[in-house]
């Protein structure tokens, strides 16, 4: 064996018994160091002395270079340390709960219905949000697999169906109950839908078995699922905040050939608000809208019935006929229309002015002077409109009720002038003879301007005038006027005092268009041509009797019909205008003619003045 051998075996053997030894340290005499027994030796003795200085130094260094590094970041401690707060967890952001659907997580993203009640609430992410809902349908069908849920915000069915059944499906979707199926000859519940039998038969081919989930979802009054259609501009609503949802799964149902039948019970609806079947369609902008398309809507006195084509999610939309925008755009054709005829009605004025002037007959007919005062009273109840619409809300109340009284005084006016046109129209044409009275037009003078007068002032002193302001179904504020305060005054010396008017001038209308027709049936050869006239004598004889007001009756149709009403009475003044100039300023045709307007107040009703 080698030297270095030997040396390296006798290194080892001392190293196995210095670690012998160093069991044996215990035994050691006092005031002997353990480590001598590891054979160390004397140098160990020497190295404290040696190197704890040094380690000293460095601790020193190291202390003063973390006290330096902390002066620019020292704590003070008379300030209160601001910890970051916690982010909340945003369940209303749609991301946080998505796929999961167990009791808890369904509850927690309904809290959203609540919190959400702005359109452009940041928090909220109404795309997500929606989109949960109308996945759970799926997910009710595909997934899982509880048949029943009832939570207080969402009443959920789930069973499968043969597609080969002999009968339609009923069910009943009252909201604090759970979706029950109904049989065929079971009483039917107010709030039901009906599946068709044909909806199962055209799926035979594809599946024997299918799946169907009906659930009733109650969305509150926030701004889940209710898009732009309803938005706050809109002030529209779900009726009952209930939407009901039918779903197959992934399997897509559209253009049934026999509609499914959803029944939606409520009590009567005001005559200004309006019903609609619709279904929430994803692929209408960028969160999804109701739309009506393959829906029609079949209304009730107790409840209205949907017919739709397809399965998805169904609601009934309560939205207000006059709602705000509605009655801007109406606010605004009103007071163009106003002006228009303020202005011609100004020309009629104008006109008249001339003509008395330059023909002498016209000093004493009885015709033109009714014709110019109706066109006075239509002036200044044009213009009270234009003031009324034009006031401000802070106003006083005396400066409101005055306002409404002058409102009221005018249009009282123009009613009744435009009903004693419909009586001298009926001396003329009608009775012709024996048509002779003292002080003619003094006196249509005094009931014209009287009357009206009497009935302001027993208004107020019933205290009726003041603000009139329309409400929308969530209460805001649609339109303000200075008008009647209290319904009952309004309807007896408004709506009832109109409606005598309005009769008396279509009985006299009536009368007079049988009196034009035959006269011109009697003419020979010209029958055609003495229709047209005779047509448009009576157009304009209904401008002067205010069978445009009578277009009011027709605005519960619909809202084309409030248009309409709009527009062609704000323009009554154009058509008074129209008359006074084809009457008074005839071609040399319609003189000589045997009929038209012209003959119509050939005959004169004369007074003594």
């Amino acid at each position: 064996m080698a030297p270095w051998s030997r040396k390296g075996e006798k290194e080892a053997t001392g190293s196995r018994e210095g670690s012998r030894g160093w069991g044996q340290a215990g035994s050691a005499e006092p005031g002997t160091r353990a480590h001598t027994a590891i054979g160390l030796g004397p140098a160990w003795e020497s190295w404290p002395r040696m190197v704890t200085p040094r380690v000293l130094g460095a601790l020193l260094l190291l202390f003063h270079l973390l006290l330096a590094s902390g002066e620019g970041t020292s704590i003070d401690k008379s300030k209160p340390t601001t910890v970051p707060p916690e982010q909340p967890r945003n369940t209303c952001h749609g991301l946080l709960n998505m796929g999961l659907y167990d009791s808890f997580y369904l509850e927690d993203t309904a809290e959203c219905f609540k919190k959400c009640r702005q359109l452009k609430n940041e928090s909220c992410d109404l795309g997500n949000l929606q989109r949960y809902w109308l996945d759970y349908e799926t997910h009710l069908v595909e997934n899982s697999t509880e048949e029943k849920m009832d939570l207080p915000f969402l009443k959920t069915f789930v069973k499968s169906f043969s597609t080969n059944i002999s009968e339609d499906l009923h069910f009943s979707l009252n909201s604090s109950q759970i979706p029950v199926q109904l049989m065929e000859d079971e009483h039917k519940p107010p709030d039901r839908v009906r599946l068709p039998r044909s909806l199962f038969a055209s799926l035979q081919s594809s599946k024997p078995v299918v799946r169907l989930a009906i659930s009733i979802l109650d969305i509150g009054s926030g701004s889940l699922f209710k898009g732009p259609q309803l938005s706050l501009e809109d002030d529209g609503s779900v009726l009952n905040n209930r939407l009901v949802g039918l779903s197959l799964g992934r399997m897509r149902v559209t253009g049934l050939a026999e509609p499914l039948e959803i029944t939606f019970s409520h009590e009567h609806q005001p005559p200004n608000m309006t019903l609609t079947c619709v279904f929430w369609d994803v692929t209408k902008g960028p969160t999804g809208d109701w739309s009506s398309e393959g829906c029609s809507t079949e209304l009730g006195a107790e409840g209205t019935v949907c017919r739709c084509n397809h399965l998805t999610f169904f609601a009934l939309l309560l939205r207000p006929v006059l709602d705000k925008a509605t009655v801007q755009a109406l606010t605004r054709i009103s007071q163009a229309g106003c002006g228009a005829s303020m202005i011609f009605l100004a020309f009629t004025v104008v006109s008249y002015t001339v003509l008395r002037f330059s023909r002498q007959r016209f000093k004493s007919e009885d015709a033109p002077k009714i014709h110019l005062t109706l066109s006075v009273c239509l002036f200044l109840l044009n213009l009270a409109f234009l003031i009324n619409m034009g006031h401000d809300p802070n106003e006083s109340k005396s400066t409101c009720w005055v306002l409404g009284a002058i409102f009221h005084y005018f249009l009282l006016c123009v009613f009744t002038w435009m009903a004693l046109e419909a009586l001298h129209l009926y001396l003329l044409v009608i009775r012709v003879f024996n048509t002779y009275f003292r002080h003619y037009f003094l006196k249509l003078s005094l009931v014209g301007w009287g009357l009206p007068a009497l009935m302001v002032i027993g208004t107020r002193s019933a205290n009726s005038y003041g603000y009139y302001t329309i409400h929308d179904k969530e209460n805001r504020t649609s339109l303000e006027l200075c008008w009647f305060r209290e319904d009952t005054a309004l309807y007896i010396t408004v709506h009832g005092y109109f409606f005598v008017t309005f009769l008396f001038g279509a009985v006299v209308l009536s009368l007079v268009g049988w009196k034009i027709f035959t006269l011109s049936s009697a003419t020979a050869g010209k029958q055609q041509r003495q229709n047209w006239k005779g047509l448009l004598t009576l157009l304009g004889l209904s401008s002067l009797v205010g069978m445009t007001w009578g277009l009011a009756i027709l605005t519960p149709l619909g809202l084309s019909t409030i248009y309409v009403f709009a527009l062609f009475n704000s323009l009554q003044g154009v058509f008074i205008f129209c008359w006074f100039i084809m009457l008074y300023f005839p071609s040399q045709s319609d003189v000589s003619s045997s009929s038209g307007p012209a003959r119509v107040e050939q005959t004169n009703t004369t007074s003594q003045e």
